[in-house]
This record gives structure tokens, C-alpha cells and sequence, in this order.
């Protein structure tokens, strides 16, 4: 079915979109448009959602709010939000009265005309996608950016062309119900995280392996060989498999030996071409050159490399004080993040903001690097017992090294940082945990550490 045939079906359909969110608003306004009838669910009050209530309470939509707002579900089709449980008894109950439970990315998976790269992964997976969309677009295509990565696509259907390309990338909570696969998919890697929301590691891992699953033989499929959980999705892959690694050189994929990359052999770039600083950017860049190779030209691809600057909380550069080069990281909401970004760019000079939100995962990773290169360790949140108790523990650790701090908030932090710091030192927020304690999220976090820095 086409975006049109789709569209014309739903006139006089009743849908509900549980979760009044980003994904969600423009989404209403689509359907309504389309001569759905629309009803926003959420547990929020009217005050509590603010603008957007108003917004849709404007256009017409029925609200149904509060504790008990997923009573009586009984529209013909539910949008769950990505990060509503899908496991959740009133969904459970509407699929087997044959209701349709789907969600903005399902729909638009099965909508779009044209071919779909998409990315998943614990880390990377924001600059990755990033990466492959630069490159496609240096090579002239229309390219659509989304998914969890900022913005619905699914509102964009219509303007969609089968000679444009879509680049998404996709969380676990997205990728859950998909039962649909893109024509390029990309796995960077996999380490445990949001066991807040999945039950255990089992059903995150089995989430991510949806991307892989349902792709068909004429398929490419992107996997970490460096990362054990990766490596093991190569038995799923029904279509041609690409591999990336540092460490072995794949069959088919890239490969860098510390100072060049090469794809099937043959020599792309060096790695001092890329601006990008740590080698995980290094991976990233290989992931995107697995994913895109045959699309674009290597001349694109090395043009791309000498002049994207990054994403923003992404090690993202925020100034220079005093001698003293402040860093921003807070997408890092993860210790797997924070061990492959800020801690694998620098050595003994660090001084590290760290803890956050706690996603009931292990921090234990943390010690070993932690003790072998900060210098001063600043810790807030509900995770700074756990990350203190990982350093301490650790054999690296001794008495001061690192020293330990903890504050209260982030104007703490920037404030003690500015204070502890000298000449020739790095201040880096990399939180390695995520930020709803005290943030609606990383991004909030991340302006308003700039915001302090910016200020001193």
C-alpha cells in the first residue's frame, strides 16, 4: 500500500496516539487532516503538557488524560509512543480484540517508496547515521534524516520520492515491534543499557536484532566484528554482509590498521584525514563507509571526512579558557559511551563530570579507565555512588587517584571544574548514565553545561 492508498483508508477511522510527545504532534495533525478521528492519550494533565495541549485542543482532538488514560482503549488503531512497554496489558489486550497497535516507524517503514539505510547500535549510532546522510547527500541525493535521531519521518511521506533516500536511526524501543527491514542496515554495537525500560539484556539484544531479521536477499547488513553480541548477528543475515573492525580484516567490510582505512582491500583514506577526533569515530566512519559503499564515491567519502565537524554532545568542543579546553558529551549516557568517546581521547590531564540517571546498568567498566586517566573525578546524580564505588573497587585505584567530588547539580560541577582546573587540562561532561534525574534529556543537559561554561 502507498502513502495515498494508505491515507484514503483511514477517513473516519478512530486513532489513538498514546504518548503526547515529538513524534506524536505532527503525526495528529496528519491524520486529522486526512479526516481521522483523532484522540491524544497521555498520563499528563492538561497543565502539565502545556503548549502542546492547547495545540491540540485548537485542532480537535479529544484528550484523555491522566493516571487512567489508557482505559477503555478501544480505537480502531493505537500508536504506542518508542518508549511505552509494548509488553503493556491494555496494548496486549487491544491486539487480541484485533485493534491495530503499531507505531510511527512500523507505519513508515511500510509506507516508504524509496531505500532505507538504517542504524542502530548502543553507541555511535547519532554519528554514524549523521555520517551516512552527509555522504549521501555530498553525492547529490535527496536524503530524509530521522527517526530517533531528532524528527518523525512519517509526517514526510508524502514528499517522499522513490529517487530519494532515507536515512533513520532506530532505538530498541523502536525496533521492538518492527517486522519490517531496511534495504542497508547498520548494527555499530551492543553493550547493556536502558534496563530501566527492557526487562533484562535479553529482550534489549533481541529488540536490536529486529533491524537484521526481517531484511530479505537483497539486503546489505552492516555488523561490528570487534563487538561479541554483533559478531553474533552475522547468522541471522539473509543478504550481503559487511563487516567493520580494527582488528581483523573482514572478508567483505572495512577495515583500519591504526593508520589507514580499507574497504575489500583496497585503500580509502588515512585515518589523520578524518576530523573527528577518537577512534570511535574512527568505527563510526567505517560503519557508515560499509553501509554506503557502491552509492557514494570515495572521493565524496574522503571530502566528508576532512570537513564534518560533529553533532552537538557529541565530544563536542565548547571553548577554551584560561588554557583549559572544555568538552561536551552528553550524549555519553551510557559507561560504554563514556569509555569510547572522552575517555579514549585523553590521557592524565581530565578532568571528568560524570553520573546521572540510573538506568539500572553496570558501571564496573568505569574503574579501569577512570583510575588510568582522570585527574579529577566530579560526580552528581543518582549514579555517582555506583561510579565512585567502581573506581574505589577497581585494582588501578589508589588513595587520590583520582580524587573524588561531589555536587549536587550541574552549575556545582562547572563551577568546581573551573576551580580544580590548570593550564593544559580537559573538562569533559560525559555522564555515562542518562539525564531524566535532573534533564528532560541529554540534549537540556548538554546547552546548559555550554550554557555555564560559556558563562565563566
Amino acid at each position: 500500500m502507498d502513502a495515498t492508498a494508505f491515507f484514503k483508508s483511514i477517513a473516519g477511522k478512530r486513532v489513538a496516539f498514546c504518548g503526547i510527545g515529538r513524534s506524536h504532534m505532527p503525526l495528529m495533525e496528519l491524520f486529522k487532516k486526512h479526516e481521522a478521528i483523532v484522540s491524544a492519550r497521555d498520563r499528563r494533565s492538561f497543565q502539565e503538557l502545556g503548549e502542546n495541549g492547547r495545540i491540540l485542543q485548537d485542532l480537535g482532538i479529544d484528550l484523555i488524560l491522566g493516571k487512567d488514560y489508557l482505559h477503555d482503549l478501544n480505537e480502531d488503531i493505537i500508536f504506542r509512543t518508542p518508549g511505552m512497554p509494548f509488553h503493556l496489558p491494555e496494548l496486549e489486550a487491544a491486539r487480541k480484540h484485533g485493534q491495530a497497535v503499531t507505531s510511527e516507524m512500523e507505519l513508515f517503514f511500510k509506507l516508504c517508496p524509496c531505500k532505507i539505510y538504517a542504524v542502530t547500535g548502543s553507541d555511535g549510532k547519532t554519528t554514524t547515521t549523521t555520517l551516512l546522510s552527509e555522504f549521501l547527500k555530498a553525492e547529490g541525493k535527496t536524503v530524509h534524516l530521522g527517526g530517533n535521531i531528532g524528527r518523525p519521518l512519517l509526517p514526510e511521506i508524502e514528499s517522499i520520492s522513490p529517487d530519494h533516500v532515507v536515512v533513520a536511526e532506530l532505538s530498541s524501543f523502536q525496533l521492538i515491534s518492527m517486522r519490517q527491514g531496511p534495504d542497508v542496515a547498520v548494527v555499530t554495537n551492543l553493550a547493556p543499557n536502558h534496563l530501566d525500560i527492557h526487562k533484562d539484556m535479553d529482550e534489549y539484544v533481541d529488540a536490536k536484532k529486529n533491524l537484521v531479521l526481517h531484511q530479505d536477499g537483497f539486503s546489505r547488513t552492516v555488523l561490528n566484528a570487534d563487538n561479541e553480541i554483533t559478531a553474533g548477528f552475522k547468522d541471522l543475515v539473509r543478504g550481503d554482509c559487511w563487516q567493520f573492525s580494527r582488528v581483523t580484516e573482514p572478508a567483505r567490510g572495512a577495515f583500519c590498521d591504526g593508520e589507514k582505512i580499507t574497504v575489500n582491500g583496497q585503500p580509502l583514506m588515512n585515518v589523520e584525514e578524518i576530523k573527528l577526533p577518537g577512534w570511535h569515530n574512527v568505527e563510526n566512519y567505517m560503519a557508515a563507509i560499509a553501509a554506503a559503499w557502491g552509492d557514494v564515491s570515495p572521493e565524496n567519502m574522503r571530502k566528508v571526512a576532512r570537513e564534518f565537524g560533529g553533532v552537538e554532545h557529541r565530544m563536542e568542543f565548547v571553548r577554551e579558557l584560561g588554557g583549559v579546553k572544555y568538552y561536551n558529551d552528553s550524549i555519553a549516557s551510557s559507561p560504554s559511551r563514556t569509555i569510547s568517546g572522552t575517555l579514549s581521547c585523553y590521557d592524565k590531564n581530565l578532568i571528568l563530570i560524570c553520573g546521572g540517571y540510573d538506568k539500572h546498568i553496570p558501571y564496573d567498566p568505569l574503574g579501569t579507565p577512570i583510575c588510568e586517566r582522570v585527574k579529577e573525578l566530579i560526580l552528581m546524580g543518582d549514579t555517582a555512588e555506583k561510579i565512585e564505588q567502581a573506581v574505589v573497587s577497581c585494582p588501578e585505584y589508589s588513595e587520590g587517584l583520582p580524587s573524588i567530588h561531589h555536587v549536587s547539580d550541574m552549575p556545582g560541577a562547572v563551577a568546581l571544574a573551573h576551580k580544580l582546573a590548570a593550564p593544559g587540562d580537559v573538562v569533559s561532561l560525559s555522564p555515562a548514565s542518562a539525564s531524566f534525574d535532573l534533564y528532560p534529556g541529554f540534549e537540556a543537559r548538554g546547552r546548559h553545561f555550554k550554557e555555564l561554561v560559556n558563562r565563566l
